[in-house]
This record gives structure tokens, sequence and C-alpha cells, in this order.
């Protein structure tokens, strides 16, 4: 095998494939990168058997041919190579290693065959459909913070994504939530959409998906099973599986009375969130709202280390209320919202609040009380 390209070409495409490679392998092929130079291109596959990316770049292939190498190493070699260069790959005669030349630096990295480096098999994707790179990014966006980290509850480690008919049409939703904050965000269905299965994507795959999406016009083709998701850009294929398990039934934490609605300027209400929490624990956060008319006092009481107090104006003519929420959780709620104006529904200070924008529609957010 022997190919040249642009050396700006090859570390973007290293880039996309190599965080796909943990750094610790039991077994040494999921390690590297498969490189396939062929029709005036260079192909580069990484997998963990879960997660496979594959990216084409355009190269000058002098001689076909396969191989596979340590994907870091690489990475590291080419991002060190000096900007501008041309990159030469060129297996020895004797196929035990991969010769990596620029300018007046050379390397020999070692390689295991290509026929060991496994293949994700994709099987049959029943539904299939496009989406603007602009609209996934929203879903994912809106909804990744919310994402459980709590591995017993393997089926909320992801973002749960179906279609739904809505009295505005079919809708596209996304669905993340950790029991403590739930965020919701949804798009016109795309034609094709109807009827697929709900899918719990993974944590990693939303996070690789999310950084393949550069260009926010373009088309980017999504195929569906009920175990495998296939993401299609111009020079990417990323499939993964999906998380096997069954997605709570969410809409029954969504409250629908909360009658005690808040109006408040978003930066404000972010700005003295985040001054407030100062004095907060690590380990607690609670941050306490005192609502009454035409005001809110934001209060952290830390025994080890002081308090402070925050008030500003809001639009709410209820009852006075008191409750209290983790600061963090509050304040990525706020970073997700559009609009200057954040509209906060109450119901009392032991039940959930429901969060929006307060003219786009499209987007919700829960968020669970603390006691304070």
């Amino acid at each position: 095998m022997k190919a040249t390209l642009e050396r700006t070409d090859l570390l973007k495409s290293l880039t996309h494939v190599h965080r796909v490679v943990e750094r610790r392998n039991t077994i040494p092929i999921l390690s590297n990168v498969l490189i396939r130079a062929e029709d005036g291109v260079l192909k580069l596959k990484a997998t963990d058997l879960d997660l496979e990316i594959l990216e084409t770049v355009p190269a000058m292939i002098e001689m076909p041919g396969a191989t596979t190498v340590p994907a870091h190493m690489i990475h590291d070699i080419v991002r060190k190579l000096q900007d501008g260069s041309q990159v030469v790959l060129e297996t020895t005669s004797d196929n035990a290693t991969l010769e990596i030349r620029a300018g007046r630096s050379k390397f020999a990295l070692q390689m295991l065959p290509e026929t060991d480096f496994p293949d994700l098999t994709a099987g049959d994707f029943t539904h299939g459909f496009t989406l603007s790179a602009g609209d996934i990014r929203k879903l994912i966006d809106t909804t990744q913070f919310a994402i459980s980290t709590e591995e017993t509850r393997y089926y909320l480690n992801g973002i749960y994504i179906h279609a739904v008919d809505t009295a505005d049409g079919a809708r596209f939703r996304a669905v993340a939530t950790d029991g403590h904050r739930l965020a919701q965000a949804e798009v016109p269905a795309p034609s094709g959409s109807a009827g697929m299965p709900g899918i719990i994507v993974p944590r990693k795959t939303v996070g690789e998906i999310q950084k393949l999406l550069e260009e926010p016009e373009a088309d980017v083709q999504v195929e569906l099973s009920e175990t495998k998701i296939r993401v299609t850009t111009a020079s990417v294929i990323l499939t993964s599986k999906l998380i096997d398990g069954t997605f709570p039934d969410y809409g029954r934490v969504i409250p629908q009375g909360n009658d005690k609605e808040m109006r408040v300027d978003r930066d404000e209400f972010k700005e003295a969130v985040d001054r407030v929490s100062t004095i907060s624990s690590e380990r607690g956060r609670a941050v306490k709202l005192s609502l009454s008319e035409g005001r809110l006092i934001l209060a952290v009481n830390n025994p080890d280390s002081g308090s402070a107090t925050e008030e500003i104006a809001v639009e709410y003519d209820s009852d006075p209320l008191e409750i209290g929420f983790n600061s963090r959780y509050l304040l990525d709620i706020a970073n997700q919202l559009n609009s200057d104006t954040a509209l906060f529904r109450f119901a009392d200070s032991g039940s959930p609040t429901l969060v929006q924008d307060n003219t786009v529609e499209d987007c919700l957010f829960v968020l669970m009380p603390m006691r304070v």
C-alpha cells in the first residue's frame, strides 16, 4: 500500500476516528485504525465493537492495499507534523510496518493484519430519512446535559428518540432524563420516520454524532433498526449499537397543572444563580428561591462557609412560594433556553417545576425540587 495526501486532511479524519478507540484495550486489534487505500481515496475505520466510524479522505493512491496501526499513535504523529506538508503512507516490503513520511520526518509503526479487524455488521435498516445537521444538533444540544451517568440505570444512559403525533402534526422528539431533571426537544418529523421504533442512542454515540455536524445546513442521512443506527454525512459513516432497554414513560413526570407562572430575564437569572451558588457546598449545591409578587430572592446558606442572597425583579402574581433546587441543574437548563425570557411554572415546593422558553414551544425542561 502506498498513498500520499495532505496532512490537514489526514489529521481531520484521524481526529474523528481515533476518538472511538479506547485508550486501554484487552483486544490489541481494537487499539488500531484500519487504513484502506483504493479508488483515489483513503478510508479510515475505527471501532470499539459498539460504535464504528468510517471516514473517507481524498488521496493519491500509488498502490492499493489495507493495514491497521495504533490509532492514538498515528494521530499523535500526524498532529505533530509540519502544517501544510504532504504525508506518504507506505507499507514495507515485508509487510511488517507502515512507514509515515513527511518532509524530513520518518516513522515506522507496527502493523496488525486487516483481516483481524472486526466489522460492525450493519444488517438491515428498517427506516431511513434525511434530517438537516441543524435539526439533529438542536435535538442533541438541548437534551444531552440530562443524560444519566448512573450505569445501573443503563436505559437512561442515552437520548430517547421517537416520532410522535401532535396537534401540530408529526414531530421527531428527543428526551433525556437522569431522574432529577428531564429535557425534551422536537423538530418536524422527516419523511420516512413514520412508524419508526423508539430508540435509545448511547451517550458516547451522541457525543460523536455531535462532533460530525459541522455544517448546519448540510443534509444528514439517518437509518434505523431496532438494534442499530447509522448516520451518514458527506465523508463519514457512523454506525452504532443502540441501548437495549425500555425508556420510562416520561410523559407521566411532565407536570400538567402547574399554575404559578414566573417570567424572568434569562441572563439576569443565570448570573444571579451563578453568583449566590459560589457559597454553596460542593455536595449539596442547594439554592432557595423565595417568590412573592414582582420579586424573587435567591438564597444560599452553607454552615461551613457562609451565606448569600440576591434579589431580582420578576413577573409573578401568584401566592408566595419557597422552593429549592440544585444550582448546577438550574444553570444547565438556563443555558439551553433561547429566548431572552425564561418561563417557570410551579405547583408547590415539593412538586416538579416546568421550565420553558417564553416564546419557543418545541423545548421543555422538568426539574425536581430539593429540600432546603
